[in-house]
């Protein structure tokens, strides 16, 4: 166990010795002429020794004290390079925590603007349903559906979280859709999600029992990549797949979206909302949500 003199007292001596003045390393300490006094005669005592010898109001080093001087600056400024990586390091990189769904099928194919207009940044997206934890996770922001963004926490509302049926051309060349009711008797991926029984609600169409076959996928990715094969019918978020609605790899049957009340959020820790870092992606991205 290492037994040191206060740091604060040590803090204080380092710029006293510096300066050769109590007054100037008062001013730069932030601390008065007595705060600077009394740290250095609680270090004098610890020490057993004295450290600087007073007269005609100025002060000069004690020959210990000079030798030691040299050593508490060069540690001081060891200090501070580590301490200088360390933000150097923090303002080098992004660390995006992001929903699968939303990183892979909107995130990813824009984040390549907000890269070039910030060359100097690494970008990192962590594309997982695990929700982070900014004490504990070196995670900057967060992207999240819910309802309401969590407790505690920075939030910026992104879209709504809203979904509708979408299939292949192929596949509504052979099954066609005339009405949503049709949406009963079709081929639907992951037949048992309870969105399905949102959306016929939000219609006033009775669904029933989900159907007790049908191909059950983990994520809106995967559901969107069967539906473009053709594989059936999958219900996803519209402003998800804008591009894949727009170059006709899947079509929306019905011009009506249901939601649950939800939206995507970006969240990041209060005290960390005005870092330049986090407040460029945070400007860009809801300028980006803004154009969809």
């Amino acid at each position: 166990m290492r037994r040191l003199p206060s740091l604060a007292a040590v803090r204080v001596f380092e710029a006293a010795a510096r300066h050769l003045n109590f007054t100037a390393a008062a001013a730069e300490l932030g601390m008065t002429q007595a705060a600077v006094s009394y740290q250095i005669r609680l270090l004098e005592e610890r020490l057993g020794a004295p450290l600087f010898v007073r007269e005609r109001g100025r002060v000069t080093l004690t020959t210990a004290a000079r030798r030691a001087s040299a050593v508490v600056s060069s540690a001081f400024d060891a200090l501070g390079d580590a301490f200088s990586g360390i933000v150097a390091d923090d303002a080098a990189v992004l660390r995006i925590s992001c929903a699968n769904s939303f990183a892979t099928a909107w995130l990813a194919p824009r984040v390549g603007a907000f890269q070039l207009a910030q060359p100097a940044l690494a970008v990192r997206i962590d594309a997982t349903d695990r929700m982070a934890d900014f004490a504990r996770d070196e995670v900057d922001v967060g992207i999240r559906a819910g309802v309401q963004a969590g407790a505690g926490l920075h939030a910026t509302r992104l879209f709504p979280v809203v979904f509708t049926p979408m299939a292949s051309p192929g596949f509504l060349a052979t099954h066609p859709l005339v009405d949503p009711r049709a949406m009963l008797d079709a081929p639907r991926l992951t037949p048992g999600d309870p969105w399905w029984g949102r959306w016929f609600a939000s219609l006033g169409i009775e669904a029933g029992d989900p159907p007790a076959a049908g191909l059950q996928l983990d994520s809106q990715v995967a559901e969107g990549s069967a539906a473009m094969a053709g594989a059936g019918v999958a219900l996803l978020n519209p402003l998800l797949w804008r591009r894949e609605l727009a170059d006709g790899r899947l079509v929306a049957p019905f011009d009506h979206t249901a939601s649950y009340g939800g939206s995507f959020w970006l969240v990041c820790a209060e005290a960390r909302r005005n870092v330049p870092k986090i407040k460029a992606f945070r400007d860009w991205l809801v300028a980006a949500a803004a154009d969809d």
